[in-house]
């Protein structure tokens, strides 16, 4: 069995105050919990614009882990309202 940790650092623009950017994040971790069946958590809660959410699976098969991680970071770079400012992928 493997795990799988993705952590990616968000700078959400618009948002004006910490209620903007939760309303943001729960859309989009909703979304991914719900497609890929995954973990997420946030980290940097008390900042309206930056934020890290780490995602987390485990499968076994490295490659279908791999491409799941991959999938996540395309449907977040496709969210209008936030932008990725760095991501890493790490298997264990």
């Amino acid at each position: 069995m493997f795990i799988g940790l993705c952590t990616i650092d968000l700078h959400i623009p618009d948002s004006q105050s910490l209620k903007s950017k939760r309303q943001i994040l729960r859309s989009i971790k909703d979304r991914v919990r719900k497609r890929f069946n995954v973990a997420v958590a946030e980290d940097a809660e008390d900042l309206w614009q930056r934020t890290t959410l780490a995602v987390t699976t485990v499968n076994k098969d490295k490659r279908h882990i791999n491409k799941t991680l991959d999938l996540i970071i395309g449907l977040i770079r496709g969210t209008p309202s936030v932008e990725i400012l760095d991501y890493t992928i790490e298997i264990f």
